[in-house]
């Protein structure tokens, strides 16, 4: 195993373009510290992001992972990149006549997969208790280390999509393609779940225990939007009397709906590559 992930990280290193938008990855992470100095005056009104709450533990576990995963698509790019170079350099079927199998080939990929999503969830840990302790109201141990399930949600969730970004590279074998392919996903399963909701079944919850059987909507519903739990936005609902009753909290079945997205992908991204003439 460690030889196969130290062959997919030389190529990613070798290749410029992926190791520019790595490094810029992690690099944009860490620009969510800069919300902290965001500050806005106008009159009477006064806005400090930081003095909102938003860095409180555990708040900063659900609020980070969340931002977090909305950058995730740096990392889509390397790894669609990733699997088109295969094809576009012929280093595939290079790997396959210095002895590597196809059921190799692919668990290196997925390797590489697990090693980001592993890292982008590290970062995120490292950089919430620096944040946490420099601006958290709340400091003792346990409240700290409280909610740490979203950095699972968050690894699940990077793991099931980048395994979605992987499988799309494998079938579609040119990465412009691939993206293409995965945003016009993400608007099939938008206007379907508009449909279902507004259309097919606008008086009961039925769309929502169907769209979360869907590969985007089922990572997306891991970690929900957390803005509405900030205090200032529960009192301008107390205010104008709306009753907030969303779950925040993270699930296992989500969890495991996630999983088994990410079998799949893994399971046909290798009979696509075992069946194709290479």
């Amino acid at each position: 195993m460690k030889r196969l992930l130290s062959i997919e990280l030389q190529k990613i290193w070798k290749n410029r373009a992926s190791r520019v938008l790595t490094i810029s990855y992690f690099v944009i992470l860490s620009f969510i510290a800069l919300i902290a100095s965001i500050k806005f005056n106008l009159g009477n009104f006064k806005l400090h992001f930081a003095e909102m709450g938003i860095f409180n533990f555990p708040f900063i576990w659900h609020f980070n992972t969340y931002i977090a995963a909305i950058l995730k698509f740096f990392l889509a790019i390397v790894i669609v990149s990733m699997m088109a170079n295969e094809y576009s350099y012929g280093t595939l079927k290079q790997n396959l006549i210095d002895g590597m199998s196809k059921k190799e080939f692919v668990l290196s990929k997925f390797l590489t997969v697990i090693l980001f999503a592993f890292a982008s969830t590290l970062f995120i840990f490292i950089m919430s208790l620096i944040l946490g302790y420099s601006f958290s109201s709340y400091t003792e141990f346990g409240i700290v280390f409280s909610d740490l399930e979203y950095l699972v949600a968050y690894f699940v969730k990077l793991v099931g999509f980048f395994s979605f970004c992987l499988f799309l590279g494998v079938l579609v074998k040119r990465s412009a393609f691939a993206i293409g392919f995965l945003f016009v996903w993400n608007i099939i399963e938008g206007i379907t779940k508009g449909v279902l909701t507004f259309k097919v079944f606008p008086k009961n919850d039925t769309s929502s225990q169907i769209m979360q059987f869907f590969p985007l909507e089922s990572m997306s519903n891991l970690i929900v939007e957390p803005f509405s739990r900030l205090s200032i936005i529960k009192n301008i609902q107390t205010a104008i009397g709306a009753n907030n009753i969303k779950d925040y909290g993270v699930h296992f079945s989500s969890i495991l709906i996630v999983f088994a997205w990410t079998g799949i992908f893994l399971y046909f991204s290798y009979v696509i590559i075992k069946k194709r003439d290479l």
